[in-house]
């Protein structure tokens, strides 16, 4: 398949590896932000390819992973309210929240439904007029453009009974958090290549330039990353730190413009917490105050009363990349895939549940 097998091709990856090895003088850490990577990487044993002097680490790639567990709890309890239908992606129904899950909701007689876009949940509102229809939308920049166009088409539908709980986020502000700590030994960064597909380039440079890492775009087969991490290697060994675009197939400078159009008419850029990180300036979308019929937070608000994560659960360090997911004491023991302690063991982009798909077995330390 064009644009897939070129990018798994084994002699290209070993051509890379070479160059590698070649051009790495110094120790270098380098993470990976998005959770589609994290799984190439462990599908593919990459980490265990490229020279000893060179590190990866996992970042917080994983959306379903930093949803906040309010926001999880609220889901939850809108589920279980008379007449509401829940709509979401496969992946939330597992996730663990204070109080169960939404698979528990849906045990418990709570109307759950998966969905594989927004338009299924305003398709659902069309068909039900008597029941209210809440989609449960959460997601990087890459989600919500099409939560923001499930908005305007039940916007143009006059649907009373559509709601979101919506619960985006954005990518480079978390860059700059995790950058910002003193814990961090990150010296450059692998970006999602599918969320600049979406937004482009344009709010890199400044974090290169601040911080003096350099950021290389990539993509999801193991070519992109080992051709990223060669772009990145020789920069770190060069002294530069400039923003370059690996993923050229699919990212152009300045994204997608219509998607961006789309979700500037629905949603706003606001502070956001993020599970494991904390709030988050600027890190995330509301949907804005005109439209507020459409926003399940306001239209269907909740006491939630206090919310407290799982002291056992190292989530937020993984998603942070100070911890790797066999470094965790909990993790295959505590916590699995049947028994999550943490969303990252559940999810189809979390690092745990790549670990325990692909290294299960692996104890040992980090690089």
């Amino acid at each position: 398949m064009r644009y897939v097998d070129e990018f798994r091709d084994p002699a290209a990856a070993a051509r890379l590896l070479e160059a590698l090895a070649e051009e790495v003088e110094s120790p270098w850490t380098v993470m990976e932000i998005c959770g589609g990577q994290t799984h190439t990487i462990a599908r593919y044993a990459l980490d265990d390819l490229i020279p000893d002097a060179l590190t990866l680490v996992h970042g917080p790639g994983c959306p379903v992973c930093v949803t906040p567990l309010e926001e999880l709890e609220r889901a939850r309890r809108l589920a279980l309210e008379p007449g509401v239908v829940l709509h979401t992606f496969g992946d939330m129904l597992r996730v663990p929240g204070m109080h169960g899950d939404l698979l528990d909701a849906r045990a418990r007689g709570g109307d759950v439904r998966i969905v594989l876009s927004p338009l299924d949940a305003v398709q659902g509102a069309r068909d039900e007029p008597e029941r209210t229809h809440v989609f449960f939308g959460v997601g990087f920049e890459t989600t919500a453009p099409a939560t923001a166009m499930a908005i305007e088409l039940a916007r143009r539908l006059d649907l009373s009974n559509f709601t979101v709980l919506a619960s985006h986020v954005r990518v480079p502000p978390a860059i700059e958090r995790i950058l910002s700590s003193p814990e961090q030994r990150v010296r450059g960064f692998l970006a999602a290549g599918h969320v600049c597909t979406v937004e482009g380039t344009t709010e890199y440079p400044p974090l290169a330039e601040r911080f003096g890492v350099p950021i290389v775009v990539t993509g999801f087969e193991p070519v992109d990353i080992l051709y990223g991490l060669l772009e990145c290697v020789r920069q770190l060994e060069s002294g530069r730190a400039e923003v370059v675009n690996a993923y050229r197939r699919a990212v152009r400078p300045e994204g997608n413009a219509a998607a961006r159009d789309q979700v500037d008419r629905v949603f706003e850029i606001v502070d956001r917490p993020w599970r494991g990180l904390g709030v988050i300036e600027r890190g995330g979308l509301a949907i804005r105050a005109e439209l507020w019929r459409f926003d399940a937070g306001r239209r269907l608000p909740l006491e939630l009363g206090p919310i407290e994560e799982p002291k056992e659960c190292q989530a937020g360090k993984i998603l942070s990349g100070l911890l790797a997911p066999p470094e965790c004491p909990e993790f295959d023991t505590r916590c699995t895939p049947e028994r999550p302690l943490g969303a990252p063991m559940v999810s189809s982009e979390g690092a745990c549940a790549a670990y325990h798909r692909f290294r299960r077995f692996e104890r040992h330390e980090a690089k």
